[in-house]
């Protein structure tokens, strides 16, 4: 088999070595356009985790790594007159440039032929008609363009700008630098990655850039500024360049790697931002993972190969691009967190790409945790509550208080509906539903999305507010939880608007009855599908006819004794209808701009907040972007959040989508929680956050990091009415409720979490293992 490799980079070379070790009478060559000897950048980075695949891998050419690397196990945080130094972190810096002369040398005495200086073209059919071309010729790859309809890139060009710099100056950490100037804030990424040598990355935002005039200056004048900018922390030492323009970071994706006899690889295929560090790491892993590929599908078949590649290493590549998104927008929104606690904002910072959490840094750095931990606890106590600051509760297990609502722990019961209601009506299963919840230890719980009028139901099985029986059932559930538990209970109401007259859920979401319907309503007459009834643009009668139901229906809930009322503007339902651009066409005072946009919903929830009593808390759930180009964003959402809470409105339960069909929302671990931490802390508002929050691990680093107040979680719920309990005994909260009938079932978790949480310590400590320091030391003596 004839292999052509265009590209001498980490991942062509690594590749070469694999198939050419296991498949020594195939002919590879690698063209590179640059000499032996040229490299660009400084370091690059791995984890002791990465060093164990090397190791497994290719012998030889990790033993050469790991006796030319700067090991640390600690980052360090400067911000503000501050530092945080948190451990067990485990990574290696290398010199690219010997990395590359160590992978070419093993390259070559395996029988792989390199030629440098050889620029090949796209075009040249003695390339293309080899059995195998992988394109691993990095993140401005002439193939890929080339190619571009056979692979369809999409580069995103992310707004900061950095540049890469290097320095003598000494390092024992991985350090940030945050620096504050006349002209903005700038970020200093700085390791050390050989002897006296380190890499630095000085980043920026776009307006502090065009205010210090960087886009005037060549290297060596943008050296000597970002010398001034940290002239305390290199310590006298001078930064040096090597290509060190001022650019934008490109996330690259490609909606196909392969076409045809070519495979992309590395940074031509998809690039990960530098400040997750993963950028060889997934060059090198994708060598692996084409060379398993081969291995898997017997060595020859170049077909079965690049099609197994594709398929299986795709989702990987996806899952470390995605924390790679969210941790770049950390920094490109700095300023959002620039005025918070600096323990606050370190903690924020650590866990920015969710690779790290507060159960991870508890192991970690303790001391650390201890200190976010009293944190929370000094803020509770400011609030007026006894907080114990010197042994502080874990997070979650703080008070909050919505005017005179006290809730005894952060957790939420979220929202879920049920589709198990008659005519509206509440029965023995949301008896039994809400109140299983309720004793389970959860400090708020939200009904399902209960509706103010026959016709607003979304479902025939939805649950209704519209009469006296309603009232009389929900008074029932009400009673029921408050006499057996601590938790305060919210009624949420909505009105399904054009999303309304549809199935049950598991019958087909969102899909028309066949039979049985009723006239639905919206804000523009436009389906939910192509296939759903058009609903009735609504008039101002019918604007009043809607304001009437849910003043009414609030009405009810506050004599059935509910602590707490929520408005559900989201989801595309009636008033997030008005909302979004993207089912508001109308013409008149309701349309067109914002602020017309969130004129009927705000008159609604005004009317309600002038119903419902003074002492008692509103929150409103929003849809803070649509996923859909031309639809609500992040920064929209802002402004319809100061907007209710301008009326009133005391928390924004920040929920995202399902506005139109269509929709491409961005799934992932806590993925709506950053809209939650926009609304907070920009707009300053309470904020509950939802979506796929799943573990109390999760709901600790969320309010920790302040990216929410309240954490709701719907499916952990459902399966685990003592999601809560368990929690609290895992992280001993011992003065949590619990019914007196189920006491010896509480003492007897509170006594087994505490032995499994010792042991759990006990073998993380015992069993930590090897690192690739000791490796190194080792072969050293």
């Amino acid at each position: 088999m004839k292999v052509h490799v265009i590209g001498g980079g980490p991942a062509g070379l690594y590749f070469a070595i694999l198939l050419k070790k296991a498949w020594p009478q195939t002919r590879i060559t690698v063209f590179e356009r640059n000499r032996p000897d040229d490299t660009f950048g400084f370091g690059v980075v791995f984890s002791d985790e990465t060093l164990d695949t090397f190791e497994a891998y290719d012998q030889e050419s990790y033993r050469a790594i790991v006796g030319h690397f700067a090991y640390w196990d600690d980052i360090e945080i400067h911000f503000r007159g501050t530092r945080h130094r948190i451990g067990g972190n485990g990574f290696c810096g290398c010199s690219r440039a010997t990395l590359l002369e160590i992978l070419g040398r093993r390259a070559r005495a395996l029988g792989v032929e390199i030629e440098y200086q050889h620029e090949i073209s796209p075009l040249d059919p003695l390339i293309c008609n080899a059995d195998l071309v992988v394109v691993a010729d990095g993140i401005n790859s002439r193939w890929r363009e080339a190619f571009a309809d056979r692979f369809k890139p999409h580069v995103d060009l992310r707004p900061n700008f950095f540049s890469w710099m290097g320095s003598t100056c000494p390092f024992d950490a991985f350090t940030f630098f945050f620096r504050e100037t006349e002209h903005g804030i700038f970020i200093g990424h700085c390791y050390q990655y050989e002897p006296q040598r380190s890499t630095w990355i000085v980043e920026t935002d776009p307006k502090t850039f065009a205010r210090a005039g960087l886009d005037k200056l060549d290297e060596a004048a943008s050296a000597r500024f970002a010398e001034g900018l940290f002239v305390q922390e290199l310590q006298g030492h001078r930064l040096s360049t090597n290509r060190s323009i001022w650019r934008n970071f490109p996330t690259i994706r490609c909606e196909r790697w392969v076409a045809d006899n070519m495979v992309l690889i590395g940074d031509a295929k998809a690039t990960a931002h530098f400040s997750i560090g993963s950028g060889t790491k997934l060059a090198m892993e994708d060598g692996i993972a084409l060379y398993e590929a081969f291995r898997s599908t017997g060595g020859r078949d170049v077909a079965a190969a690049l099609a197994e590649f594709e398929a299986r290493r795709r989702e990987e590549v996806e899952k470390t691009q995605h924390s790679a998104d969210v941790s770049l927008v950390w920094f490109e929104h700095l300023e959002r967190f620039w005025n918070m606690d600096p323990t606050r904002f370190a903690f924020g910072l650590m866990t920015r790409s969710k690779a790290i959490t507060y159960d991870n840094l508890v192991l970690r750095a303790p001391k650390f945790v201890k200190a976010a931990d009293r944190l929370v606890a000094r803020d509770v106590r400011a609030l007026g509550f006894d907080a114990d600051v010197s042994q502080p509760l874990a997070p979650m297990f703080q008070p909050f208080r919505l005017r005179s609502l006290t809730l005894e722990n952060r957790l939420v019961v979220s929202p879920m509906c049920q589709y198990s209601a008659q005519d509206g009506m509440p029965n023995d299963w949301h008896l039994v539903h809400y109140g299983s919840r309720a004793i389970g230890g959860a400090g708020l719980m939200f009904t399902e999305m209960t509706d103010v009028s026959k016709d607003a139901r979304i479902s025939p099985g939805c649950a209704g507010m519209y009469n006296d029986a309603h009232e009389a059932a929900w008074k029932r559930i009400v009673d029921f939880v408050y006499a057996h538990s601590k938790i305060k209970f919210c009624l949420q109401l909505g009105h399904a608007g054009r999303k309304g007259a549809t199935k049950l859920m598991w019958e087909g979401i969102d899909e028309p009855l066949e039979e049985g319907g009723w006239p639905i309503i919206s804000a523009s007459p436009l389906p939910y599908f192509p296939h759903s009834p058009v609903p009735r643009e609504m008039t101002r009668a019918d604007m009043d006819q809607v304001v009437a139901d849910f003043v009414a229906a609030a009405k009810r809930g506050h004599r059935a004794g509910f602590d707490m009322l929520e408005l559900h503007a989201a989801h595309g339902y009636l008033l997030a209808s008005f909302i979004s651009p993207l089912t508001n066409t109308r013409r008149d005072e309701y349309g067109g701009t914002l602020a017309n946009r969130l004129r009927f919903p705000l008159e609604v929830f005004r009317a309600m907040r002038a119903a419902w009593p003074d002492e008692k808390p509103m929150s409103v759930r929003i849809s803070a972007t649509d996923w859909v180009d031309g639809g609500l964003t992040g920064d929209d959402a802002v402004e319809v959040a100061r907007a209710f809470a301008e009326a009133g409105c005391d928390l924004i339960d920040v929920s995202t989508g399902q506005t139109v069909a269509d929709a491409q929302p961005v799934f992932g671990r806590m993925f709506q929680t950053p809209f939650s931490d926009q609304i907070r802390n920009e707009g300053g508002l309470a904020t509950m956050c939802v979506g796929a929050i799943t573990t109390a691990d999760q709901v600790n680093t969320i309010i920790a990091a302040g990216r929410a107040d309240l954490v709701a979680l719907a499916r952990p719920h459902l399966v685990d009415p003592y999601f809560t309990m368990k929690a609290a005994a895992w992280y001993g909260a011992e003065e949590i409720h619990c019914p007196p009938q189920y006491l010896a079932g509480k003492e007897q978790i509170f006594r087994n979490s505490a032995r499994d949480r010792e042991e759990w310590r006990d073998l993380r400590r015992k069993a930590k293992p090897k690192t690739h320091r000791d490796t190194w030391k080792e072969a050293a003596e």
